[in-house]
């Protein structure tokens, strides 16, 4: 893996560079980089993982003049499984005979360098490097959430995604609720005010355990640290960014979109451990109360535990009503103008792919790149508030000098990830 000094180089960054978004940007714009109707695109995985595979699926379902060529992986037999269950289910437009297979912590440039488009799906710790190099290669991207776990990881990939701005690259975001087309109805009326003013937000994400680590007797003598960490990367900071930042950031986007995007005030957390972590230092349950101008509060809630009432809900209040998603088969307005969403709710994941390939096909730019940046770091904001026990600022938090990631890291590295944060008490 290459020299995370790329990353720590934007440590010194200001948080002027989150303070001059304006939200949200879409474009229309002819592309310098139109593809024909008659160009077969070369469709790039790096990331061979179960949200790879599934992306891959829906890329190749968007546009059947398309093909996956490449593939990035760390571990042989998720690459090899991945290609077979694909070319069960498409044929001839799986084309990755074992020299356009790469395995490796550096397997990511090569596939990014043969193909159109990249779907980045890897553990989002390496993210930000991964959206730099494509970026820089001139490459239609497709990331999935979140894009990167810690301030500085932040800072490099809005720098990325700008320069995709700037060379008409369409990048699209894997917040899939944003391409739910009854949530996107939902947004639209609350935008233009049939609640009235947002007054309150709660929301929840309350599930199960997900990927539980292993306890260490399972570990084969010969996986080194990094290699068992990877294995297991759900379970650790630097590679996941926690629960909250992985898994619940949908819930701390649909805030961030009900918000309009503007930027919070400030948080306060809490947050902590009931379940063995055995070696990982995540949390599996957290609160985040994310203050907004005028004394508006949006709340949420988000536990992995099992036993326990699993819910995924948001109740968006207004002066004049409020929007309920989540309780019931689709969202619905309550109060003088009421309002359910009686359309056709297509599968959001894939319509994450079909506006990509069409955008692509049409010479036309789509690019979620800000307001992505700017959700990832609301989810990055909770955690260091709740991991510290303090309010954090919006601008406390975009400056941050926090970067769980170390200098360099190989394969076959030894590696002591951060210990289990312990609220009021510096690490």
């Amino acid at each position: 893996m290459p020299s995370h000094s790329t990353r720590r180089q934007f440590l010194g960054t200001s948080s002027a560079a989150f303070s001059a978004m304006a939200f949200p940007f879409v474009s229309s714009r002819a592309t310098a980089t139109d593809a024909s109707n008659s160009e077969t695109l070369k469709i790039g995985l790096v990331g061979c993982g179960g949200r790879g595979s599934g992306a891959a699926k829906q890329a190749l379902t968007a546009d059947y003049n398309t093909t996956l060529y490449a593939v990035a992986g760390v571990m042989p037999n998720m690459a090899e499984n991945t290609i077979k269950m694909l070319g069960d289910e498409f044929a001839r437009r799986v084309d990755v005979p074992k020299d356009r297979q790469f395995i490796g912590l550096d397997a990511y440039q090569k596939v990014i360098d043969l193909c159109d488009v990249v779907l980045l799906a890897s553990p989002p710790g390496f993210r930000p490097l991964h959206l730099k190099q494509a970026v820089e290669a001139g490459k239609h991207i497709f990331s999935e959430k979140p894009m990167a776990v810690d301030a500085a990881g932040c800072r490099m990939a809005l720098e990325a995604v700008r320069k995709a701005k700037e060379k008409n690259l369409n990048v699209v975001a894997g917040y899939c609720w944003r391409y739910s087309p009854s949530r996107r109805e939902a947004f639209k009326r609350l935008h233009d005010g049939q609640i009235g003013e947002v007054t309150s937000h709660f929301a929840t994400y309350y599930t199960g355990p997900v990927k539980p680590m292993p306890p260490a007797a399972q570990r084969k003598p010969e996986w080194s640290d990094v290699e068992w960490q990877v294995r297991n990367w759900y379970n650790f900071s630097w590679l996941s960014g926690d629960s909250l930042v992985e898994q619940a950031i949908h819930s701390v986007d649909k805030i961030a979109w009900a918000m309009k995007d503007i930027k919070p005030l400030s948080c306060m957390a809490t947050g902590g451990r009931q379940i063995p972590a055995e070696g990982g230092n995540i949390f599996d349950h957290f609160h985040v109360a994310y203050e907004y101008p005028n004394q508006v509060m949006a709340h949420l809630g988000s536990r992995q535990m099992a036993g326990c009432q699993n819910e995924n809900m948001d109740v968006i209040r207004g002066s004049k009503g409020s929007l309920v998603i989540g309780r019931g088969s689709s969202p619905v307005i309550e109060g003088a103008d009421r309002w359910r969403f009686r359309g056709e709710d297509k599968n959001m994941y894939q319509v994450e792919h079909d506006e990509l390939f069409a955008a692509i096909r049409q010479g036309k730019t789509v690019n979620d790149g800000e307001w992505m940046m700017q959700s990832t770091m609301l989810g990055i904001m909770g955690r260091m508030a709740a991991y510290s026990g303090k309010r954090i600022t919006w601008d406390e938090a975009v400056a941050s000098e926090e970067d769980l990631a170390p200098d360099s890291l190989g394969w076959g590295d030894s590696f002591t990830p951060t210990p289990m944060p312990m609220p009021g008490k510096k690490a």
